[in-house]
């Protein structure tokens, strides 16, 4: 946990594992030399799901200790259970230890512990380096200047984790605050036999990454917090992507806890996040509450191929190989000689994105096979490792070079290319191509689109091959009409090839694709936020209509202000914010007063933009806080899609609240 959100450290997202080697440590505890956290800590952690709310007490861990078991996720390698911020009382007792709140934990944190440790499990607790913890409307009692008592009391009550953070430190020196917290905890440990792994929970202020396992840390934030969007995953990722050569058993970078299942993204994004969080060897620690948690993330949460790339003993952080336009190729070097690849999408589209068993670092081979982890399938290769990745997506394959890769499928590409955009009762016309990756034939190749009841779908073009040789491709047409009463949404087709190799050896490859039923805008004059927008991608919480942003929970806005000047209508974001319409061709132009809304103060500066079909059409430049309205007027005469961007101006997107004062498109 941490509250406040400064500028993020400055990274080199395609920064490589093979550059200088570390900054020598401090003295202290070497690499993995104390046998704790061989491997990236697995658990949970409570605060993503609950902050400080009343559902944050004994019950919640013992019930989420219990599904650890019933679930599988503890046979799956979870471990820890571990308690955020807001477990003491306010004041120390008369001898200077702390107290756990009783109306929380009534029977005290020995009696948890042992709970927790009966179900085979490990528990962990917080606080942080300085005077007190980082909840602003109370703040508990830190550990600065009673380091060697609170380690004491955490060794005998049985705590396994401590998570140090960084608040109300006094400005005095990280490494020597962190450093004082990891003498203490290894007398602790000497004097109880019960060790402790150490998370330093800095936020990258200080590069810890080059000091923190020198002071007995055994994992480091790298990042500010994390929250439960895109943005702010993918901003963790990249900033923790170049720092590599800093992680290896018992020292790991942590671009902090997971956000899967909380709701704020979709399934394709969080699979992304564990993909990602995975192949960087991170601690995976659940953030949500798995009381409530669907089967789709005990799915994401439980995929044992995925948290094997994480576990691997060899314990290498992968490394980023390309990162153009969006198109991420990340590999990360197994024990056993084989690498696991990410081919992760960063853009708001499907795209290409190629790389070679070459390239990732394996050895000339006849040919290789290609394990999809998310899918748990296995292809044949001849070197190309290959997929047409959804927006936001990732598919994660563990590749290797393999005598036997004959008595595997082909490896294909399957992806269905057109409009993502149709009006109900409107037919769509979308393509299918299945495209030969392997080194043999792909044989009776059968292409079937799928999409929800009530749509018509027709080919326009034969979906069948009876060959397709490696390197070509099989491409079919198809019209896909909604139903006439169809609601606005987001509705999924899915396409699937079933195929064969030439001894009769069965392939199978499917993917999906969002489509978007929308109706445009009436002719006349309409506000954006009368009307339903087809996607909002936003920095904290929701786009809002006619509210300013707030910050996070939905309606939590203001009357939308700039400058002094009051909206009724419009839409409030926060940078980096995309919202888009569908026009239908039938608009001329749109028209809206732009700026930082007042109550962001005098901080922060984004830029406008609008987009048609793709193309940038208009665009403010920077606006800073301290800027009237601007007027923002685009012709958009023939576009069938229009996007409303807010992109920050260079100082960060702290205070990025951002609105589309009364917001009009002209048809």
């Amino acid at each position: 946990m941490s509250l406040s959100l400064p500028a993020a450290p400055s990274a080199s997202a395609s920064a490589s594992a093979s550059e200088a080697s570390p900054a020598s440590h401090a003295q202290g505890v070497s690499p993995g030399q104390d046998g704790l956290a061989q491997t990236p800590p697995m658990g949970f952690n409570n605060w993503n799901a609950t902050h400080c709310g009343p559902e944050f007490n004994e019950q919640l861990i013992k019930n989420t200790a219990d599904l650890f078991v019933s679930k599988g996720l503890k046979d799956a390698g979870y471990e820890y259970i571990n308690l955020d911020d807001c477990w003491a009382q306010p004041r120390r007792d008369r001898n200077g230890k702390l107290v756990p709140v009783p109306e929380r934990f009534p029977n005290g944190m020995k009696a948890l512990a042992e709970y927790v440790h009966s179900k085979g499990l490990k528990i962990g607790i917080y606080t942080s380096a300085g005077t007190k913890t980082c909840d602003r409307p109370r703040g508990f009692p830190g550990a600065l200047g009673h380091e060697k008592s609170d380690a004491m009391q955490f060794a005998e009550w049985g705590i396994d984790y401590l998570k140090y953070d960084n608040c109300n430190n006094n400005g005095i020196d990280a490494e020597k605050r962190y450093q004082d917290m990891g003498n203490a905890l290894k007398e602790a440990s000497e004097a109880t036999g019960h060790p402790i792994v150490y998370s330093v929970c800095e936020w990258g202020e200080n590069k810890p990454w080059e000091w923190a396992n020198g002071v007995g840390g055994h994992l480091w934030r790298t990042t500010y917090d994390i929250l439960d969007n895109w943005d702010a995953m993918l901003r963790n990722a990249k900033q923790t992507l170049p720092l590599a050569r800093y992680a290896g058993p018992g020292r790991w970078n942590d671009p902090d806890m997971l956000e899967v299942g909380n709701g704020g993204m979709t399934d394709t994004e969080y699979r992304t996040h564990f993909s990602l969080w995975s192949i960087m060897a991170a601690p995976l620690l659940i953030g949500t509450d798995l009381r409530k948690a669907t089967p789709a993330t005990y799915e994401i949460l439980g995929n044992r191929e995925v948290i094997a790339v994480d576990q691997d003993p060899l314990g290498v952080q992968g490394s980023v190989v390309s990162s153009e336009d969006g198109r991420w190729v990340i590999s990360k070097e197994m024990q056993d000689g084989s690498r696991t690849v990410a081919l992760f999408n960063e853009s708001d589209r499907p795209q290409r994105i190629s790389t070679s068993a070459a390239e990732v670092g394996l050895g000339q081979a006849q040919g290789y096979t290609l394990r999809d982890l998310w899918k748990h399938r296995t292809y044949q290769s001849g070197g190309t490792v290959s997929a047409t990745v959804p927006a936001h997506g990732t598919v994660l394959y563990r590749v290797s070079a393999d005598r036997n890769w004959k008595s595997y499928p082909p490896a294909a590409d399957l992806v269905l290319d057109g409009t993502t955009i149709a009006e109900p009762g409107a037919p769509a016309r979308l393509s299918s191509v299945f495209t030969n990756l392997g080194r043999g034939q792909a044989r009776s190749v059968l292409v079937d689109v799928d999409a929800p009841e009530g749509w018509r779908v027709t080919p326009t073009s034969k979906p069948y091959g009876k060959r397709v040789q490696p390197g070509r491709s099989l491409t079919t047409g198809w019209q896909l009409t909604p139903p006439v009463d169809a609601k606005p949404g987001v509705y999924t087709v899915n396409v699937r090839a079933d195929y064969y190799a030439p001894k009769r050896v069965k392939g199978i490859q499917d993917s999906s694709l969002e489509i978007h039923v929308a109706k445009a805008p009436p002719t006349g004059n309409s506000h954006a936020s009368d009307l339903d927008w087809v996607s909002a991608q936003n920095g904290f919480g929701p786009a809002e209509k006619d509210k300013s942003n707030g910050n996070q929970p939905p309606g939590d806005g203001r009357t939308l202000t700039i400058g002094g000047v009051t909206y009724a209508k419009g839409i409030g974001v926060h940078a980096a914010s995309a919202v888009t319409y569908y026009t239908g061709g039938r608009c001329s132009a749109f028209t809206a007063q732009v700026g930082l809304d007042d109550e962001t103060g005098q901080a922060g500066s984004v830029t406008f933009e609008i987009w048609a079909d793709g193309r940038k059409v208009a665009s403010t430049g920077a606006v800073s806080a301290t800027d009237p309205a601007r007027t923002l007027s685009a012709a958009i005469d023939g576009a069938h899609s229009v996007r409303l961007v807010v992109t920050d101006a260079g100082d960060g997107i702290r205070f990025d609240h951002a609105d589309w004062g009364n917001a009009v498109f002209h048809c």
